[in-house]
């Protein structure tokens, strides 16, 4: 990204900072690389996001205003069940900031339930559900309802790749969650569905066995690192119930390019945690196609420390695979995704 438009950016984000600072919303704060600006409203124990980019075409100082005082007018969500429920959607998200109401559905990825409003996005939590007097199954419900459950026409007479954008509303990335809708796209991919959600604007869909295959893991872990807003590099397919379940590939090339997804979302998850998380210890990727890829976590030595799952342990200069220690470690208590308390140096 050029240094101007960097700029124009951070103007942008400073000036929708100080109208909501001047309205007494002293905990918003603005996310760089998702370019957003989150704040918790009085009464809410969640966070409300606000995209900037629709910002950015007209950023003059009168449209933020205008846009800030029209946000500001109610800040909080609807207070009926009836007048909340077509504006519920659900989301596929990693770690979230707050205590939003969630449920795990994939390794480090959990559902989410958001209120869809013209200007911002707020996570749904337990509190919210009191107020509306409806349980968290029926919140869920509600979210998946609202999608549309498209299904794209016609049928490829070969396998081939189906790509998703997201225009705001289609929660295309979403639509993962409702049962068996991914393997209705066979027709249209030319096989058994295989489905990547690298960020959240986009769903890549292309056929089990297709030479489009190894392509997409390499495409999908390129936007899911560079992008703002990522959500997963791992392939996805539908079990026996129609549900997602991890892609896992037979013995062969594919192998170690599912493992490296694997391990790449296990480090994008973590660091995040790491970020917020005293005494977490860090985890990075280490080997090759050939030798295999291997999530390492490294324990800083003669210090107590929290270790992430692994597949091995680097203490110093020794490498131990995590099998080895493990009696060595007690699982930590509340933290999500898991870690293990470490005090005793391994020998």
């Amino acid at each position: 990204m050029g240094l101007l438009r960097r700029l124009r950016r951070a103007r942008l984000a400073g000036r929708v900072l100080k109208r909501l600072r001047r309205a007494g919303l002293t905990d918003a704060r603005y996310d760089t690389r998702a370019f957003q600006v989150g704040f918790t409203a009085p009464g809410d124990n969640v966070p409300t996001i606000i995209e900037l980019g629709p910002l950015l075409v007209t950023s003059g100082r009168r449209k933020v205003a205008e846009y800030v005082a029209g946000l500001l007018l109610n800040p909080g969500l609807p207070q009926s069940w009836s007048d909340v429920k077509p504006l519920l959607r659900p989301v596929l998200r990693g770690a979230t900031p707050g205590d939003p109401l969630r449920r795990p559905v994939l390794p480090f990825l959990a559902e989410f339930v958001v209120v869809d409003q013209p200007d911002t996005m707020t996570y749904v939590s337990a509190a919210q559900l009191a107020a509306w007097n409806v349980t968290a199954d029926r919140a869920f419900e509600a979210a998946r309802a609202n999608l549309t459950g498209a299904v794209l026409q016609g049928r490829a007479t070969e396998p081939t790749i189906v790509q998703f954008v997201d225009d705001g509303d289609a929660y295309w990335t979403s639509h993962l969650l409702l049962p068996h809708w991914l393997e209705r796209l066979a027709d249209q991919v030319g096989g058994v569905p295989v489905a990547f959600a690298p960020e959240r604007g986009i769903l890549l869909v292309t056929a089990d066995g297709s030479d489009h295959l190894p392509g997409l893991f390499a495409r999908a872990e390129q936007i899911f690192t560079a992008s703002s807003r990522p959500i997963t590099p791992m392939a996805y397919v539908s079990d026996e119930n129609g549900c997602p379940q991890p892609y896992r590939a037979p013995s062969g090339p594919l192998h170690q390019t599912v493992r490296r997804a694997e391990r790449v979302l296990a480090l994008h998850e973590y660091a995040r945690q790491t970020a917020h998380l005293p005494g977490a210890a860090t985890l990075q990727l280490t080997g090759d196609d050939t030798a295999g890829w291997r999530a390492q976590a490294v324990w800083p030595r003669n210090e107590p420390t929290l270790l992430p799952a692994a597949d091995e342990v680097l203490t110093g200069t020794v490498t131990h695979p995590w099998q080895s220690i493990a009696r060595h470690l007690t699982q930590a208590p509340d933290v999500d995704p898991p870690r293990w308390q470490a005090t005793h140096w391994p020998a």
